[in-house]
């Protein structure tokens, strides 16, 4: 028996911490420096650690993690209060994107005789639809905007467009084989989504009882990170589609609990934190072959972060005319929705499985990721200069003391 595997935990721990931290003093998310540790320790650097069927397993394990925080984290109260406007936000912010992305693919790599071709242009697409909000609501806060009625559109935007991408993402992987029939892909999607709101009230109904039972006891924990496994290995095993979907719905069953979803959030957050999360993040750098960044692969990872930039502004700028913001908050919510991060990692990700998104791409995805990052702060900042009343942040109790047609 070889017991690598334990020095390759032990140098991704380290190596992701230490360039964690460093992007955290700079001001950026610790996925960036994760990111870079990857690349640094993997084939393409040092090559002190490469991809192994154990490094897979374990950061597939800290995806399903990652998505179910996020399905712990999305605020369904927080939907119905930005309603309509963030929803056709999203709905355009995603769309523009899609269609951004599809159009860099079929410019540079485009294939007529591939069957998968447009499969392919389109999980690009994908990847760029998807919004890290987290960059944004630190900036926000830090601006004293997080709680104006910019910044609760953008929150409910990016969640809204998260659920979003992740139906996109389902529909196609359904399709990854050339011979199955659409009507029977629409079938199984439909199945599933039933399947998730009969299990998920039943669920939501047995998790209400245990907190009642066991409140904050460590069992109830253990029985939801379960409960998103289960969710996870059904999605992939009967219904043919992303085990992130899976994990993605179990998280969003309990959201609504508070006390429920706080504790179980600290568990599982420490459980992502300790190791499954940066072994998810550095597998991503070990894979992204910098050997293979020819001045070609170069030039599409360049036009394709402009046009990652670009679709969100526009999309989401667009949207937000459209609800009636003037056009200088309309453009601060489309800065807003600009950052990439861990969810277009995971897209990208699923997209690799599923053959979708080829090798020599990554170098590609990952530079929209980080510069995305990287920007979306400085572009808040500079887009958000000047005060106008929808950019003023506001109190709870003002806010809901407002006329529902006058937030947006």
């Amino acid at each position: 028996m070889s017991y690598d595997f334990l020095l390759t935990i032990a140098l991704i721990m380290l190596f992701t911490k230490i360039f964690g931290l460093t992007s955290e003093r700079v001001h950026m998310p610790q996925v960036v420096g994760a990111l870079i540790a990857g690349v640094l320790v993997g084939p393409s650097c040092l090559g002190w650690v490469g991809e192994t069927d154990f490094l897979i397993k374990t950061a597939e394990i800290g995806v399903i993690i990652l998505m179910f925080n996020a399905g712990l984290d999305t605020d369904l109260e927080e939907l119905k209060t930005t309603g309509f406007a963030s929803f056709i936000i999203a709905v355009i912010g995603v769309v523009v994107p899609l269609a951004g992305g599809i159009g860099v693919y079929l410019l540079f790599e485009n294939d007529p005789v591939d069957p998968l071709n447009m499969l392919k242009a389109a999980f690009i697409g994908v990847v760029l639809t998807a919004t890290s909000v987290s960059i944004t609501v630190e900036t926000l806060r830090e601006m004293g905007k997080l709680k104006s009625r910019v910044g609760t559109a953008v929150l409910g935007a990016a969640v809204i467009d998260d659920i979003l991408g992740i139906v996109v993402l389902t529909v196609l992987t359904g399709f990854t084989d050339p011979a199955v029939q659409p009507l029977l892909v629409f079938g199984r999607i439909i199945a599933f989504f039933v399947f998730v709101l009969v299990i998920g009230l039943i669920m939501h109904k047995a998790f209400i009882k245990m907190d009642e039972m066991w409140h904050k006891h460590r069992r109830i924990a253990i029985y939801a990170v379960a409960f998103a496994l289960l969710m996870s290995y059904v999605a992939e095993r009967f219904f043919g589609i992303a085990d992130i979907t899976g994990a993605y719905f179990a998280g969003i069953v309990m959201c609504n609990l508070p006390a429920t979803r706080d504790y179980v959030a600290s568990k599982t957050n420490v459980l992502g934190y300790m190791m499954f999360s940066p072994l998810f993040f550095a597998s991503i750098g070990i894979k992204t072959n910098l050997d293979g960044l020819t001045g070609r692969i170069a030039v599409l990872a360049l036009v394709l972060t402009v046009v990652a930039i670009l679709t969100k502004i526009v999309g989401c700028g667009l949207g937000a005319r459209l609800m009636g913001f003037p056009l200088y908050d309309a453009v601060s919510i489309g800065l807003g929705m600009v950052s990439r991060g861990e969810v277009a990692l995971i897209v990208a990700q699923k997209g690799e499985q599923a053959g979708l998104i080829d090798a020599h791409l990554f170098p590609a995805i990952v530079l929209v990721v980080v510069v995305t990052t990287l920007i979306t702060p400085v572009l808040l900042k500079l887009g958000m200069q000047r005060e106008t009343p929808a950019n003023t942040e506001f109190s709870a109790q003002e806010a809901a003391q407002m006329p529902k047609t006058s937030r947006f």
